[in-house]
């Protein structure tokens, strides 16, 4: 007689020791099980976890998966049912308000207009190469280069004053506390934005007075509230760096690791794209998620029953065999097209336009500009964020030259 397998308490998150680009592998090892299985959540619901890449897929597609935080359950610390969206908050309600926001902003992130930003791209990530430059190593990388060529370019898209960019600090630093964020996720999330909230709020104020050619200036002339351009602006804040610093660190740690890469990007610049792509697939730094069903849902030879919630590893589905050949092979020249990076569906990035020209842009002009580039520390000194801070990366990249 076949046993039933015994339904995993909680989403595996203990990389093996030496691998800090490869997802635990207590996630393969559920994959390799089922696409889709039973799992206990931290608070005691039981509900499901989809690890194959083309489940994770179908439930981020399906609009009968809610990804409201008070309806669904999150994987990785005991909180329940979370706590209502904030006006603004597009990243957590459902269609129709969800539509709402998105064909507002759509037009405003077009592959073409992100591309015009290049040049803007190019001026900032020169800028703070000089500066590594004047400093001299031994630097954090995350500090001097990662954090900042976002930030500045989130505020160049919005409008944030020249003279307000060089000290501006959104609020993505994340904490080396994380039992105090399992403890009261609610409140460190009111914490991290309410400066932030407070800093838009004038700056809309000024552009309603006095508007130019940029983002939150068009924004004013919609029909948004201002406690909505307000939590617009730092959404889109917190979400277009804290993930993308972070996919500039793994990323250039990930190829300084990895020489044979490295040396086939600075010997082809064009496979910039494909690099970009690659390390999305590869790091999938935006890594856990999940969803909850509003009614009876077929999925995978299952039944998702109204009120389960589905949560869902990135990092599993972009390593799945059955979708990419040799997963676990970081490879520049591979066509990841496909990968789950950006996620995919309604919520899908809206701004990895932007974040693909900001790669693309600084990883061959650092790797340019400094050739000798490396860690400043032992790889196992480099300190991580923790298991429970998403999107997945280093608190500091000691690196010198």
């Amino acid at each position: 007689m076949t046993e039933t397998p015994a339904t995993p308490t909680g989403l595996p998150t203990a990389r093996a020791a030496g691998c800090p680009f490869d997802p635990p592998p207590g996630l393969a090892a559920l994959r390799d099980r089922a696409p889709l299985t039973r799992m206990e959540f931290p608070n005691g619901h039981v509900g499901w976890l989809a690890t194959g890449h083309a489940v994770v897929r179908a439930v981020l597609a399906d609009p009968r998966f809610s990804h409201r935080n008070d309806r669904r359950h999150w994987p990785l610390a005991d909180i329940g049912r979370g706590f209502p969206p904030l006006p603004g908050d597009m990243l957590h309600i459902d269609p129709p308000d969800h539509t709402r926001y998105r064909k507002l902003l759509a037009g405003k992130f077009t592959m073409r207009r992100m591309r015009r930003l290049t040049g803007s791209a190019q001026e900032i990530v020169a800028g703070k190469l000089d500066a590594m430059e004047r400093h001299g190593g031994p630097l954090d990388l995350l500090e001097f280069f990662a954090r900042p060529v976002p930030t500045l370019m989130v505020c160049a898209l919005l409008g944030v004053p020249l003279q307000d960019r060089a000290t501006f600090h959104p609020p993505v630093r994340g904490t080396d506390d994380a039992a105090a964020v399992e403890a009261d996720v609610a409140a460190y999330v009111e914490m991290t934005y309410a400066d932030m909230q407070e800093y838009f709020r004038k700056l809309v104020a000024a552009k309603r007075a006095a508007p130019a050619d940029d983002l939150l200036s068009d924004l004013t002339t919609s029909d948004l509230t201002e406690d909505e351009l307000v939590g617009l602006c730092a959404v889109m804040m917190h979400a277009g760096v804290d993930s993308t610093s972070n996919m500039l660190a793994l990323g250039t740690w990930a190829l300084l690791e990895r020489p044979d890469q490295l040396a086939a990007l600075r010997e082809r610049p064009d496979l910039a794209d494909r690099a970009v792509e690659e390390l999305m697939r590869y790091m999938s730094v935006v890594h856990t998620g999940s969803r909850a069903a509003l009614e009876d849902v077929e999925l995978a030879g299952e039944v998702v029953r109204a009120g389960e919630s589905v949560a869902f590893s990135v990092q599993a589905a972009n390593r799945d065999p059955a979708r990419f050949a040799d997963p676990d092979t970081l490879d520049i020249r591979r066509g990841a097209v496909g990968h789950l990076g950006f996620g995919y569906g309604v919520h899908q990035c809206l701004g990895m336009q932007l974040a693909r020209v900001e790669m693309r842009v600084a990883f061959p002009a650092l790797f340019a500009r400094f050739p000798a580039l490396r860690l400043a520390v032992p790889a196992g000194d480099v300190p991580m964020r923790d298991d429970l801070v998403i999107p997945y990366g280093v608190h500091r990249l000691p690196v010198t030259w």
